[in-house]
């Protein structure tokens, strides 16, 4: 669904909430202002929450991919992290021995790692790369569910840890014997932040990375970054779209290869197709190409 059917400060309403910015109290009343005609707050409630069913595209069975929960030690962070690793098959049966892929971290928003990112790591093995979608939820007993109570969850966690976690997680997937010892990452919203920060934090041992609507990193931090940068913010989520040009300022003075786009008419979280009100097809269809051809490009190469 490409069009909303409600206002979009509806939308916004739920960014906030998504966000921890307002509660679920608030949230519901505020939607209160919207509901006319046959529009009731449960109905667009339903709209806005996420239904992982309708935006899984591969599904958990899929017999071209091989999937595992993998539990990654973390010594700087919360002692361990798991998540959820995903290999094309076909490159495990072709030899004796499994071939070795580039390999993607994915990394989740701020509400742990839900159906829709393993949905995620699914089609990056489908598009012959090994991932590994790792949960900053794993020390708090990890992904409850449902992403109201992850997000509760994941402000309980303490950030410098859960990013030590991150950063754990993607040297392990680099060192493992069946990855070819190139990796990129990507990531949406609070992940965007942490693919950028990969990028800083590994230097020359990551390829690429790929935040969508992330944070950028500190102007100090960006000549640390070896990685090619590739970033998708959606027109309308305004706040950080306007981080994209002072951000491709400090990477084009510090020589890093890198391109930006906005998308028009895209709000935040335009690429997640579990939550029909902020998806866009257009804008993920094209933001996902261009992401699976700048790894082709900067990981596998």
């Amino acid at each position: 669904m490409e069009r909303r059917t409600m206002p979009s400060e509806a939308v916004e309403l739920y960014n906030l909430f998504i966000h921890g910015v307002i509660s679920r109290r608030a949230f519901m009343d505020g939607l209160q202002k919207f509901a006319v005609g046959g529009l009731t707050v449960a109905a667009m409630m339903q709209a806005l929450l996420p239904n992982y069913a309708l935006g899984q595209q591969v599904a958990k069975n899929d017999d071209r991919i091989r999937t595992s929960y993998e539990t990654v030690p973390s010594p700087e962070g919360n002692g361990s992290i798991r998540g959820y690793l995903a290999r094309p098959i076909s490159a495990d049966t072709r030899n004796a021995t499994p071939s070795k892929l580039p390999g993607i971290i994915v990394i989740h928003e701020n509400r742990g790692l839900n159906p829709h990112i393993e949905d995620i790591a699914r089609r990056l093995a489908l598009a012959n790369f090994m991932a590994f979608a790792p949960d900053g939820l794993t020390s708090v007993g990890g992904f409850p569910g449902d992403d109201y109570r992850g997000g509760e969850m994941f402000r309980k966690v303490d950030s410098k840890k859960m990013a030590e976690d991150f950063v754990a997680a993607a040297r392990w997937l680099k060192a493992r014997g069946d990855c070819t010892g190139k990796i990129g990452a990507t990531g949406f919203c609070y992940g965007g932040g942490i693919a950028n920060l990969l990028a800083v934090r590994l230097g020359a041992d990551i390829g690429a990375a790929v935040p969508f609507y992330g944070t950028p990193p500190a102007k100090e931090d960006v000549p640390k970054i070896k990685a090619a940068i590739l970033v998708h913010h959606g027109e309308l989520d305004a706040r950080l779209a306007s981080t994209w040009p002072a951000y491709e300022a400090e990477l084009k003075e510090a020589g890093v290869p890198h391109e930006g786009y906005i998308y028009p008419g895209a709000v935040h979280g335009f690429n997640c197709d579990a939550t029909p009100e902020r998806y866009n097809k257009a804008a993920a269809d094209l933001a996902w190409q261009r992401t699976i051809d700048w790894f082709n490009k900067y990981v596998r190469a």
